[in-house]
């Protein structure tokens, strides 16, 4: 039975890993903190820290997303999406703030006739062959 079970969509992560340098003073305040229990752990200060300071310049955040006319959360391109924009003559401005990814059945072909521009701030998943046919696409 299992041999019938397709994935019709390969799963995206839903965060990505980042490595930052913190003074050893610092460090040793998060540790403070998470020893008493305000935090689970370092992570959680660092995702709680993050998210304080977005909600901290929340306004100005959303004015600049609405200047940059940038798609807020998730933007999924699949082939068919590529092949309707390639065929209408009208291609793609991707500009997305969080992630944005290219199905892996787009080809660089396909790619570099139905995008124009690709601007993301947070992740671009598409593969590498599309990635860099895009490259002098991409901001």
């Amino acid at each position: 039975m299992a041999d019938n079970v397709h994935q019709l969509r390969p799963k995206l992560p839903d965060s990505e890993k980042i490595t930052l340098n913190l003074g050893f003073v610092d460090l040793g305040h998060i540790d403070l903190m998470v020893r008493d229990g305000f935090y689970a752990n370092r992570a959680d200060f660092i995702r709680t820290a993050v998210r304080n300071q977005i909600e901290r310049q929340g306004d100005a955040v959303k004015q600049s997303v609405a200047r940059k006319q940038l798609n807020l959360g998730l933007a999924h391109y699949t082939r068919q999406t590529l092949e309707a924009a390639r065929d209408a003559g009208t291609p793609l401005h991707i500009q997305v703030l969080g992630l944005a990814s290219i199905a892996l059945d787009v080809t660089p072909e396909l790619a570099r006739a139905s995008i124009a521009s690709v601007e993301v701030l947070g992740a671009f998943q598409a593969s590498p062959a599309v990635k860099a046919a895009l490259a002098d696409r991409t901001a």
